[in-house]
């Protein structure tokens, strides 16, 4: 029999409504604003196969003209040398692209083999502790106190959650950071293992220094990119943990295998970031848990979706899923494509604070596609 091809490249975008949510100071972070609304728009992608099975996965960015020419004919079940050669095609531009693709080839597999994602990966858990993972601090009422951080903190202990992280305000005076993580700290630190994102927010070293010896005081399980070096500087992060007791989560901003490697044998991490947008998708979010497990530590997975709790489900070295980001005062912000207990919403886990992994075929949840269909905004196919 012949192999398999693409036949076909589609993505279809589609709208949703967030009400009471702002932006910030600057522009790029979402906040609490009540009475305001965001339309933010999604994609999802798909590839048509000659076997009659799509492959699919909500989520960017589009391809470009460039990788559209490239899959056109390939066999879909080559998800390594799919991977490898848009990882070199790629290698002058944004390698984000691959996700959408390397994602919607494990959902077609998936499908073809009746089975989930995680169990071709070779399954390890069965159910994902979750963090709640905060919108950014405002000043509108919200999260708008150190005061206010507690008590959403409380009430995510409440609900279930064995973890809570802050992102605090990207232009506040050190000092209520430093207020922040000491008011979180005291509030729930005895009961909630505690991270704090500063987005890589804070001007200076000293800044990241100052906010990371408040986490040593207050037990935090880790600080992630606290200052405007990026997120990359290997050196940096290597003082600031030479400084402070607190484990550092860097990594976010370094694409795929060997810069991470790099980052982790210059030490500077602690913890491995790792996420199948930034990475090459499934392909290269496994290639860096296996990596981390080989050093000996553990990685951790940016952000939620149904692809990040196959992948969780199926390393063992790792913690926890980022379940955000959520709002004490905003109950709905994802579109709700999914049922609610595979939505990452603030009530949508269980009593312990876990979250499902999808046991149907490939990514293993259907679609609402009646939503889609009357958020649409325009479709493109490519063949």
């Amino acid at each position: 029999m012949a192999d398999p091809k693409i036949t076909k490249i589609e993505w279809v975008i589609f709208k949703h409504t967030i009400q009471d949510m702002g932006t910030d100071y600057n522009g790029f972070n979402q906040v609490y604003l009540k009475g305001s609304t965001l339309n933010p728009h999604y994609m999802l992608f798909r590839i048509h196969t000659s076997l009659g099975v799509v492959g699919e996965y909500l989520g960017g960015p589009a391809p470009s003209e460039g990788v559209i020419r490239y899959l056109i004919g390939k066999n879909p079940f080559e998800r390594e040398k799919i991977y490898n050669d848009l990882k070199r095609g790629l290698r002058h531009t944004d390698r984000t692209e691959i996700c959408p693709v390397d994602v919607a080839l494990w959902d077609f597999a998936g499908k073809v083999y009746n089975a989930p994602i995680h169990r071709l990966l070779g399954g390890y858990r069965k159910s994902i502790p979750a963090y709640a993972s905060t919108y950014h601090g405002d000043e509108n009422g919200g999260l708008h106190t150190p005061e206010a951080f507690a008590d959403f903190a409380a009430q995510c202990r409440d609900i279930g959650y064995p973890a809570f992280k802050i992102h605090g305000w990207g232009n506040a005076p050190i000092e209520r950071e430093v207020a922040n993580v000491h008011a979180v700290g005291k509030r729930v630190g005895d009961k909630m293992d505690l991270m704090i994102d500063p987005a890589c927010e804070y001007d200076t070293w000293a800044d990241a220094l100052k906010v990371g010896r408040a986490c040593d005081e207050q037990g935090f399980f880790w600080l992630e990119d606290p200052y405007k070096d990026g997120g990359v500087s290997m050196f940096g992060h290597k003082k600031l943990r030479e400084h402070i007791t607190t484990p550092i989560l860097q990594t976010e901003h370094i694409f795929g295998l060997e810069q991470h490697v790099d980052f982790i044998v210059n030490g500077g991490t602690d913890f491995v970031r790792a996420g199948v947008y930034e990475d090459g998708g499934i392909t290269g979010v496994m290639k860096l848990a296996h990596a981390s497990e080989g050093f000996g530590l553990d990685v951790e997975l940016h952000g939620g979706g149904l692809a990040h709790r196959h992948c969780i489900a199926a390393i063992r070295n790792t913690n926890y899923y980022e379940l955000g980001l959520v709002h004490p005062l905003v109950k709905q912000t994802k579109p709700p494509i999914y049922p609610s207990e595979y939505t990452d919403e603030l009530e949508n886990v269980d009593a312990f604070g876990h979250v499902k992994i999808p046991e149907g075929p490939g990514l293993g949840v259907e679609i609402d596609r009646d939503y889609i269909r009357a958020c649409h905004v325009h479709t493109e196919v490519r063949e």
